[in-house]
């Protein structure tokens, strides 16, 4: 049975553990608080090009291509998996883990060479080389350094890829965040843009004059939707991250509370023991003194 020094050390362990997972909820709580503001900033700007876009080619006549939206027979595909670069976020990285392992699966078919996963994040990364999933390229160091120009980057790249034909669809997997208690796997596709993103049902379209050409400009403004897509997944797996590490810790912390109950009492009840036992020593002692 442990001793009441056993038991003093594991009080001071766990107040010990408390203070960290306290500290470390109110780190998250501001980074949350930061991303949130960021991700509801950004969102007028993504709603606002997809409603202009949207509300122009509504307001054609004739029907314009979009190469970004062309929709053709999957051959090769690409996955983008979001996830974080630590842990301690309660199932914020199994449930992408889980999605990342369940799509990689349903296109089995299309063979591993024709299957190009892009990872942001340590811990999918890690757990699809684990697994011995092709992973085609990480950026794993766009979460220690968040850049809307980095995010621009794999854009544009992407879209080359599915513009050259060498993509004919991209996927992104991430927790969409709804509030600090409920991230939920997403999946969305980036590309190509679905007929949804580009059709609005309005009957008054404004009239637009375009420069150098119809096509130029639909072409040209068409991947910077990509573009801000990309980022917004971005920064709501950001937030998702936060939530989820805050409201791990807030329990962590509640956790380490109640253990620091349970073991006082314990604590109290073996010290109450042990005085209760010198007591029958001392009592039977001078007992045993008056007897001789």
């Amino acid at each position: 049975m442990a001793s009441l020094k056993d038991i003093r050390a594991r009080i001071l362990s766990v107040r010990s553990t408390k203070k960290i997972t306290s500290a470390m909820k109110m780190v998250s709580a501001s980074k949350l608080h930061k991303t949130e503001t960021l991700c509801l900033n950004f969102l007028p700007y993504k709603n606002a090009l997809c409603e202009s876009l949207a509300n122009y080619l509504n307001s054609l006549d004739e029907k314009i291509s979009v190469q970004v939206a062309e929709q053709r027979p999957i051959k090769r595909m690409a996955i983008i998996c979001f996830s974080s670069n630590s842990g301690l976020c309660g199932t914020f990285n199994t449930n992408i883990a889980k999605l990342a392992s369940e799509k990689i699966d349903q296109y089995a078919y299309l063979g591993k060479e024709n299957i190009y996963v892009y990872t942001i994040g340590k811990k999918i990364t890690d757990y699809l080389q684990k697994l011995k999933y092709p992973i085609h390229a990480h950026y794993n160091n766009l979460l220690d350094n968040p850049s809307y120009d980095e995010v621009v980057k794999l854009a544009d790249m992407l879209t080359e890829l599915f513009i050259s034909k060498q993509i004919d669809c991209v996927e992104l997997l991430y927790n969409h965040y709804k509030n600090t208690a409920c991230q939920t796997p997403t999946s969305e596709i980036l590309l190509p843009l679905s007929s949804m993103q580009l059709t609005r049902t309005t009957k008054s379209q404004p009239l637009y004059i375009v420069e150098p050409s119809k096509e130029e400009f639909i072409n040209a403004l068409a991947p910077k939707l990509i573009r801000i897509k990309l980022y917004a997944a971005f920064l709501d797996s950001f937030t998702a991250e936060h939530a989820a590490r805050t409201t791990a810790m807030q329990i962590a912390t509640e956790n380490a509370e109640e253990m620091i109950k349970t073991i006082t009492q314990q604590y109290n009840k073996k010290r109450q023991e042990v005085i209760t036992n010198e007591l029958l020593d001392i009592v039977g002692g001078s007992e045993a003194l008056r007897q001789d």
